[in-house]
């Protein structure tokens, strides 16, 4: 057992550093290979991020909600934040795995061995993976929708920071979905794919409705 808790130990520290390692790629300007959609995934990290600590801030405090109603959005947003934070380097790992697909089928055209299936398989899990973090960053807005109104004061611009990273998050994240779905032949999954972004679309826009009224 003790080599079993050792080598799950072991996994999430090297996971760690990977997605640490992809957020610094995020910050290196002379990096081509680190793009918006780890950028992306990185905002609506840190937009969670603030959502804990903005949720934490709250309790107690006079004329507040209940110290359940913020543990259970500092839980989530903890959550939220970890997974998005990952997806940044998900992000990055599936950029270069589509142009590990490209590169293989270019080699491989020349001895007759095309890649068709590889880059189809890539560029599905390029438009997936900013899906799934596009959709945590929705999430991270519905927590901020949460406590609008219903915060600590003191905490009112942090609250209001972390509703523009997770949003630019959102929006960063449907670009990078779109751009790939552009390459993807598979019509049907593209349907559904496509489906998905439109609702996230319509959701940002019923929300910036809502803020300007």
């Amino acid at each position: 057992m003790g080599m079993i808790r050792a080598s799950r130990g072991s996994r999430r520290t090297f996971a760690r550093d990977e997605n640490m390692s992809a957020f610094l790629r995020v910050l290196d300007p002379t990096d081509d290979l680190t793009g918006g959609g780890t950028a992306s995934a990185v905002a609506g990290a840190m937009a969670a991020g603030l959502v804990a600590m903005v949720a934490r801030l709250s309790i107690g405090k006079k004329g507040m909600e209940e110290e359940n109603y913020y543990r259970s959005i500092d839980n989530e947003a903890q959550r939220l934040s970890a997974r998005l934070f990952a997806g940044g380097r998900k992000d990055s790992e599936a950029f270069r795995a589509v142009r590990a697909a490209y590169g293989k089928a270019a080699a491989g055209a020349e001895s007759g061995s095309p890649g068709e299936e590889q880059i189809h398989k890539a560029v599905i899990q390029a438009a997936r993976v900013p899906l799934k973090n596009a959709e945590a960053c929705k999430r991270v807005l519905d927590l901020c929708a949460r406590l609008e109104g219903h915060s600590n004061p003191n905490a009112e611009s942090d609250l209001e920071c972390a509703c523009h990273l997770a949003r630019a998050g959102l929006l960063g994240c449907l670009a990078n979905v779109e751009i790939n779905l552009g390459s993807l032949e598979d019509a049907e999954r593209c349907r559904r794919l496509r489906e998905r972004v439109r609702a996230l679309r319509t959701y940002v826009q019923q929300r910036d409705d809502h803020t300007d009224t």
